[in-house]
């Protein structure tokens, strides 16, 4: 066994324009003064990184990650999660995910799509020149708009459906597998790969290729009231990546998973600070512990309610606490008396 490495924490939700979150140096400072020991860095947010020099200049690469190691920190992750949700878009959903583009291929979806592509390339040769072994993205969707099935969902459209999306993907899979770098979907609402049957699903699709590697996040589970324990007996051998990340569920008479269209604070199912919902995190640590997942525990902070800096503060307090450092002896050592064959073979009567 391993001991999982932390804590580390997602950089996206806490970037900002006034310091000391509008720069990589000046958020490392901060996320180090916090006791985190890693961060995943947002691809997309030019404050942080320029992606295509990181992918094409091993010089600028070694840049960046002086700068994180000189705060004291190490990177932990990437992530293109803006960009892998444009890999695929239902037209329904093109204006709103076009803010997620670069000016020149909005209202484009041809375009758009293909620029998404070369973004995740990138990533797979920055990560790779980073010295990186996992990455983070969202799978995007071409179905989600069926995910009820009514109107009745025509004969085969699921199906044509993954077969599209695995064709766009597949591709990228390749481009990471030659820098040795696992792509981690992270299995979330309003993507096609929202839980472990439509993973399962695209895996088939895409023939088990061995990077298409899961970001594990128990919050999205809880709001889908999916037994988030068992998905990892499922899926320890993908797991890849992991989201410390806390969420509550408490439907009543007038709500339930679907929220009613509600904002976050008055939804059934929301997400909290870490401690302040109802994940079973020593259930999680010890079973990731025990099937030897050896990458980072990454705080993703997203509240509704709690100030960041005060859930940023907590959080890498209570991801240590949850780190189960690994024993190197068994706790009845004590009483052992020792073996040998001729021995074993005479407790048998053999």
């Amino acid at each position: 066994m391993k001991t999982i490495l932390g804590p580390g924490i997602f950089l996206a939700q806490f970037m900002g324009d006034q310091a000391p979150f509008n720069n990589l140096k000046s958020i490392c400072l901060w996320a180090e003064s916090m006791n985190f020991r890693g961060v995943q860095i947002p691809s997309w947010d030019p404050r942080c990184i320029d992606l295509k020099q990181t992918a094409e200049s091993k010089t600028y690469a070694d840049e960046v990650k002086g700068i994180v190691e000189d705060a004291g920190m190490e990177i932990t992750e990437l992530s293109t999660h803006l960009q892998g949700q444009l890999v695929a878009v239902h037209p329904a959903y093109n204006e709103l995910f076009d803010g997620f583009a670069p000016q020149e291929v909005r209202g484009n979806a041809k375009a758009r799509t293909e620029w998404a592509i070369q973004q995740l390339k990138y990533a797979a040769k920055a990560s790779q020149n980073l010295g990186l072994n996992a990455h983070a993205t969202f799978s995007g969707a071409l179905l989600w708009h069926t995910v009820y099935p009514w109107p009745q969902r025509p004969a085969g459209l699921v199906e044509t459906g993954f077969t599209e999306l695995a064709n766009r993907w597949r591709p990228i899979l390749d481009v990471f597998d030659e820098c040795g770098v696992d792509l981690c979907y992270e299995i979330h609402p309003g993507e096609d790969l929202h839980d472990g049957v439509s993973y399962e699903m695209f895996l088939e699709k895409v023939d088990n290729h061995p990077r298409a590697c899961l970001l594990y996040d128990p919050s999205h589970f809880v709001l889908q009231c999916l037994d988030y324990l068992a998905y990892i007996d499922h899926y320890h051998e993908r797991i890849r990546m992991f989201h410390v990340k806390d969420a509550e569920f408490n439907p009543t008479g007038k709500q339930g998973v679907y929220g009613g269209y509600q904002g976050w604070v008055e939804r059934a199912g929301r997400f909290r600070s870490l401690g302040d919902g109802q994940v079973d995190f020593k259930g999680i640590f010890s079973k990731l512990t025990g099937y030897n997942y050896s990458g980072w525990a990454v705080m993703e902070w997203e509240c509704a309610l709690k100030h960041p800096e005060d859930g940023a503060r907590e959080g890498a307090v209570f991801i240590r606490d949850h780190i189960i450092r690994v024993t190197e002896k068994a706790f009845d050592d004590f009483a052992g008396t020792g073996s040998n064959e001729e021995l074993n073979r005479r407790i048998l009567g053999i």
